[in-house]
This record gives structure tokens, C-alpha cells and sequence, in this order.
């Protein structure tokens, strides 16, 4: 933005919005499409909430975006630009040092209360010091919050160099001051939440399903970012135990759409009379986001995983071209990195100036194989018995103080045998993590398979109670302040936060502020090319798969636009086919 910054309808991280001030809709949204009609999602374990915003309970994260609005919307085909929302317009200084946000006139909760700043500063003040840990990392780099008018909301910043404040900022959920008791805030709870968005909670099956209903007084209906968006009467979010039959309900036609996440169900499983017959239609798109990777996560604060010559030796072990044959048919690829498929990556590409300036004070904590890109992942013999791989990975764990003892593999100092627990919470998860615990036999590794419930699951991961579970990280193509709650040091420690691995690197903790403080989009590619490059020196997991494509499977009675937004499949833009009965 320019020095001299006047209030403006959108901000992007980088550049300039895509889109104009007097844009009339997304350019992935259909406005002319209907309204009315049911939408049923159905969704794979449970909810003792519908609080998205704290750490307590197993919430329906739906609420956040349905019920509850931000003072800004994201435009999901521009790697991070936000378009105003419950605030109309948005100015900063050319150092994002403050940002300031003018609130829409028109905005109401659903209970028909104006929305005023005081309203603002309330979230914020409760969100950072009741939220989730995500949350009150990034409100609490708010040195000053103030209120110029009524509508008028100023929040000043305690440091330079974090660029993406401003839009942190306009994603913040606004919460009704009149509505929310601070004292409660963070105890679960299933009571209906009052918020500003298009869908009202109206009916709570704790455990089973949840239902929201469309406001007919909503406020924003109108605004060019919500036309042809938001279009069912009702959407229903359905839960089931497992995973079998939420695949059995979907072919019965108790839910409407449904993301395959399984490839072998994707290759054999959608030959039933719906498909044949053409009610039931598969879709296949390629979102322009950074492949979702999925990975077994050594839990670092573990002795037994500190050692990175282990992390690597296991990394050794793992056989994915057997798993991917036998159980993936070959449609998984594997990416060493953490932002796959996209220009952020830095696996198999080397470093260049900017990048090697970046990691030059750095140098013991990058590969020279990572850095100069000639590193790739380990590749099997694909037979389940690959001897190199075995002699490798053996040859890694004696340097690290380790050697088999009558097919044990034990400490050389304390004669302990090397065993630990994978936990699962799904079958494809356990099925997995089997395969893997049959190759480590062979080094005489005892892996233990736990399978929990979803909500054990959880609980365990966020305190970080595991040796080893399997994790996936979704990445944007403006990867931010969340990085810091991924693998930050000071996230180590907290519970809640994502940073599974226990990672405490002074080189990571750099890199993120190096992206956070980029003005140009070269400076922060390579910055975040340089982060990458670190965590993959740190072997802090195993890469499984990357997910290059989304796979849809919808009943006819469904219909989306023709035009997929960069980041893929959007069910506020789906609609109900009008001559289909809900």
C-alpha cells in the first residue's frame, strides 16, 4: 500500500487485489444461482462443541464461517488477499505498523443487534486471552486497540516486521459482546452461539449431527462477496464413527457430496447403481494450493526420537513404493518437502542467492544435499524386503549408539530395547502404520499400533502425549503467521499448538520472520523456500503421500459452477438443483 493509505475495499499480502472496488461477485461463484433447498455433509467422528475457538472439546468447525463472520473474507483465488466483509473498507501504512477497519453500517448479529466497534475489541481482547493458542499468539503482538467512533476500529502494532498483522487482523471472528459471557468462554458447549453470519444453529443431536439454517434477515446477503454463495435453506452436518459407514451412508444417498480421501475406495469402490446410472457423479479437480502431505510425526521431546540420525534412519525404513502399489495403486506421489506442488517448494530445487543469504548464518542447520537440491527421499526396491534399505538405516542407528542384539535393537549405554507407539484413529491410519511397524522388525524395532477414537485422538495429539502419529498440514500460497504455531520453538511447549514434532530450532524461528517481514513476492519465496529447507535437514517426519488432486463423488441432486476457485472445492458455492427434492 502506499505511504499515504486511504481507506480501500481489499488488501492483499502482496501486490495488488485482484479484483476491483466495484467487482460483483467472485469470480468462482455463480450469481444467478438458486436458493433453497437441503445440503447434508457428512463428516467422520464426533462433537462435544460448537466453540471452534478454544482449545477444549472436539467443535464444529463449521460454526466459523456459517454462523460466525470476520471483519474480512478471503478471496480463495489469489494466494491471500481479503475483500471486506462486516468491515467495509480497510486502510494501513506502507509498514503495516497499524491497520484500521471501518465497520459495514448494515452489519447485524442474528438476534438484530448492531455491530459496533466495541463489539471488535471485545473479541479481541477475549480471543487473545481466552482463545485458542493460535489466537492469542497473534492478538497479543497488538500493543494498542482503540476506537475512534463507533464504527471506527484502530489496532497499533508492538513491533515492525510482521506484515501479515493487518490481515490476521481481518480474519479475526467477531463475537457479540452481549451475547458472550468471558467468564464460560472456554467450557465446552453445545448452547446455539450467536453470531453475524448467513446460518443460525437450530437443532443440536450432541455426538450425531447439527443443523443450520439459513437467516432469512441476513445482513451480508447482498454484499458482491456473498452473491451466489450461501444458497441452501438448510445444511446439515451428519457424524459418524466410521470411516465404513460414512462411505455405506453416502451410497445410500444419506449425504449429499462426499471428498474421498482413500484411493483404494476411489478405484473399486464406486461401482454401485447410482454411479452406473448417473446419480451419483465423480469429479476429479486439481487445486492450485500446495499438495496436502500427509506424515508420520516423530514427537522430538521423546529421547528416543532426538537423535536425528534415527529420524533419518526410520525415514530409511519406511517402504513407500510397496505401500503405494499395494494399497494406492499407484496414485500417490511423495514430496521431501512441506509445500508440495507449488513454487514455495524446495525440494529438488537449489538454493539461490537470496535463499543461501538467508540460511548463511544458519549453515549447520541445512543439508548440503537440501540445499544445493540434489537431496531426494529415499526410494524401496518396492518388494517389502529391501536389504539396502535395511543395511542404510542400521548403519545410521549404530552411529547413533544402537545395535541389534539377537534380532532386539537396543542402546549399546542402557541395553534398552528400541520400541515405541505409533497411534491411529482411523483404519487407513492403522493400516498404514502395520505396514510400517512389519519393515522395522526387521531392525529389530518394536512399534507398537494404538488405535483410539477420534476425541482420545485429539486429546492425546494436543497434549502432545504420543511418540508418533500420523499428521497432515495443509499449506496456503501465502504461508504466514500460522507457521510459527506449526513449528515454531516457543509453540513447542504450549499445548494446543501444532507443532506435533516438538521442533526448537533458532533457524526455523528466522525463516518465519524473514517471510513475515517480505515486501516483495521474490523476498518471501525465498523465505519460505529457505523454512523448507530447514525442516527437511531436521527429519522431523516421515513424508507419506501428497494429495495432487481432490476426489468428489455428489448425488445429481447438487450442482456447482463451472469455475473452481485456486483453492478447490467450495460448498458455499454449491447450490440445490430446483426440480431435485430436497
Amino acid at each position: 500500500m502506499p505511504a499515504a493509505a486511504t481507506p480501500r475495499h481489499a488488501i492483499a499480502m502482496h501486490g495488488e487485489p485482484a479484483l476491483p472496488a466495484n467487482f460483483t461477485h467472485m469470480p468462482y461463484a455463480n450469481p444467478d444461482a438458486p436458493k433453497g433447498g437441503r445440503l447434508v455433509l457428512g463428516l467422520l467422528g464426533t462433537f462435544d462443541s460448537l466453540n471452534p475457538f478454544i482449545v477444549r472439546g472436539a467443535a464444529v468447525q463449521q460454526v466459523r464461517g456459517y454462523v460466525v463472520e470476520s471483519l474480512m473474507t478471503r478471496g480463495q483465488d489469489e494466494p491471500f488477499t481479503l475483500y471486506g466483509l462486516l468491515a467495509d473498507s480497510i486502510d494501513t501504512d506502507d509498514a503495516r505498523s497499524h491497520v484500521i477497519f471501518h465497520i459495514n453500517p448494515k452489519a447485524r448479529f442474528s438476534d438484530g443487534t448492531p455491530m459496533t466497534a466495541e463489539d471488535v475489541l471485545f473479541s479481541w481482547r477475549l480471543l487473545r486471552d481466552r482463545g485458542r493458542p493460535n489466537l492469542r499468539l497473534y492478538y497479543g503482538k497488538v500493543e494498542r486497540a482503540s476506537a475512534p467512533d463507533g464504527a471506527t476500529v484502530r489496532f497499533d502494532f508492538a513491533q515492525s516486521g510482521d506484515r501479515e498483522l493487518p490481515l490476521i487482523l481481518a480474519l479475526m471472528p467477531i463475537l457479540p459482546r452481549h451475547a458472550v459471557d468471558p467468564e464460560t468462554f472456554e467450557a465446552t458447549s453445545l448452547a446455539a452461539p450467536v453470531g453475524s453470519g448467513p446460518y443460525r444453529v437450530t437443532d443440536v443431536r450432541p455426538g450425531a449431527s447439527v443443523t443450520l439454517t439459513r437467516n432469512p434477515d441476513y445482513w451480508g446477503r447482498d454484499l458482491p462477496v456473498n452473491r451466489g454463495l450461501w444458497n441452501f435453506d438448510e445444511v446439515r452436518l451428519d457424524y459418524y464413527r466410521e470411516a465404513n459407514g460414512l462411505f455405506e451412508a453416502f451410497k445410500r444417498g444419506l449425504y449429499d457430496v462426499r471428498i474421498e480421501t482413500e484411493p483404494l475406495r476411489w478405484h473399486e469402490g464406486y461401482d454401485f447403481a447410482a454411479v452406473r446410472n448417473g446419480e451419483v457423479v465423480r469429479t476429479t479437480l486439481t487445486p492450485g494450493t500446495p499438495n496436502p502431505s500427509e506424515y508420520l510425526v516423530f514427537n522430538t521431546r521423546r529421547p528416543l526420537f532426538a537423535d536425528p540420525r534415527v529420524r533419518r534412519a526410520l525415514i530409511r525404513l519406511f517402504d513407500f513404493e510397496w505401500i503405494n502399489r499395494n494399497y494406492f495403486f499407484g496414485l500417490y506421489v511423495r514430496d521431501g518437502g512441506y509445500f508440495a506442488g507449488s513454487e514455495l517448494s524446495a525440494y529438488g530445487r537449489p538454493a539461490d542467492a537470496r535463499e543461501r543469504a538467508l540460511l548463511a548464518p544458519y549453515a549447520a542447520s541445512v543439508r548440503p544435499d537440501i540445499l544445493d537440491g540434489s537431496y531426494r527421499l529415499p526410494a524401496s526396491d518396492g518388494s517389502g524386503r529391501d536389504r539396502a534399505a535395511l543395511r542404510e538405516a542400521l548403519a545410521l542407528l549404530r552411529e547413533a549408539g544402537y545395535a541389534l542384539d539377537d534380532g532386539v535393537l537396543r542402546n549399546r549405554a542402557t541395553g534398552t530395547p528400541f520400541a515405541f507407539e505409533i497411534l491411529a484413529t482411523t483404519r487407513d491410519q492403522e493400516r498404514i502404520a502395520l505396514a510400517f511397524s512389519r519393515d522395522l522388525k526387521r531392525a529389530g524395532i518394536v512399534a507398537d499400533i494404538r488405535a483410539v477414537d477420534a476425541v482420545q485422538f485429539d486429546q492425546r495429539r494436543l497434549a502432545y502425549d504420543f511418540d508418533m502419529i500420523q499428521n497432515r498440514w495443509d499449506q496456503s500460497l501465502s504461508p504466514g503467521n500460522e507457521q510459527a504455531f506449526y513449528w515454531g520453538s516457543a509453540a513447542a511447549d504450549t499445548p494446543g499448538t501444532r507443532n506435533y514434532m516438538g521442533a526448537k530450532e533458532p533457524a526455523i524461528d528466522a525463516m518465519i520472520a524473514k517471510l513475515l517481514d517480505a515486501h516483495a513476492r521474490a523476498d518471501f519465496i525465498a523465505a519460505v523456500r529457505a523454512l523448507d529447507r530447514v525442516l527437511m535437514s531436521g527429519a522431523y517426519a516421515i513424508p507419506l503421500f501428497n494429495v495432487r488432486q481432490q476426489w468428489l463423488a455428489r448425488w445429481n441432486r447438487i450442482e456447482w459452477p463451472a469455475t473452481t476457485a485456486l483453492t478447490g472445492a467450495l460448498p458455499e458455492t454449491w447450490w440445490h438443483r430446483p426440480q431435485a427434492n430436497p
